[in-house]
């Protein structure tokens, strides 16, 4: 990630802060968005000076602006844009509220596509090589029935991610656009239907665990490495691509 400058959404935790972690690690830079602000400086502090945060509500199509333009002027560009910010609330369409399925769509489907809209004319003026990589879920690809609205978000993310794809290398332009989907991961938002109160927190765990076939729960680590690997030049013709890190969940029988 030499040379490199990324903008992370989701990154005061869980998967963001794991790869804003890693591509500091690999040489390159990073902003912190998330609305989480405390949280994401404190990381930043930690990171050092290749590092900042920024204050960004996803659904806020001014705030992305404003965050593009305050990393092109603390790194001088903009080179890799990962929408990771996101969140999973249990419901069907018929019980699920309909609180539930419009703050889903609007931080998960309409989060990365500001997100795009805003990054990419920032990204070409670049001129050097770039990269979108969006978090998916297994769950984008075999929909799971106690989450129509996560369901739906990560789905049409995945046509969305595909359509930027193709615009950009019909287009001529050199970013690359792609999608990690990852099964259950140990993150605060795991966390959260682990301790919900709606069973013993084991038994939960079991029955997460039980949905991939090799029967665990995933670590952010573990996605991050292809989040990295897809921002990185190393993926130089990958685009369109989704890489799945769900311990075969997408594709069980």
């Amino acid at each position: 990630m030499s040379g490199k400058v990324a903008l992370v959404t989701g990154g005061a935790e869980g998967i963001g802060a794991t790869v804003g972690r890693m591509i500091v690690d690999e040489g390159g830079s990073v902003m912190l968005c998330d609305v989480q602000i405390d949280k994401a400086r404190e990381l930043a502090e930690e990171l050092g000076d290749n590092a900042e945060a920024f204050e960004l509500d996803v659904r806020n199509l001014d705030r992305w602006h404003e965050a593009v333009k305050a990393t092109q002027e603390r790194f001088g560009k903009l080179t890799v844009l990962c929408n990771i910010a996101g969140i999973s609330e249990p419901g069907n369409v018929v019980d699920g509220t309909l609180d539930t399925w419009e703050r889903t769509i609007d931080i998960n489907l309409n989060g990365p596509y500001y997100g795009m809209r805003a990054a990419l004319p920032a990204m070409e003026s670049s001129g050097e090589p770039c990269a979108i990589v969006n978090i998916g879920s297994m769950i984008a690809i075999r929909a799971a029935a106690f989450v129509a609205a996560y369901s739906a978000s990560k789905a049409g993310l995945l046509g969305l991610t595909r359509s930027v794809a193709l615009d950009c290398a019909e287009r001529g332009v050199p970013i690359r656009a792609n999608m990690v989907h990852p099964g259950a991961i140990r993150t605060p938002m795991y966390n959260r239907y682990k301790y919900s109160g709606a069973d013993e927190p084991q038994n939960i765990e079991r029955d997460f665990a039980a949905t991939h076939p090799m029967n665990r729960i995933g670590e952010p680590e573990e996605v991050a490495r292809a989040v990295v690997w897809l921002a990185s030049d190393e993926a130089s013709f990958t685009t369109g691509c989704d890489i799945t890190v769900d311990g075969g969940g997408s594709i069980r029988s």
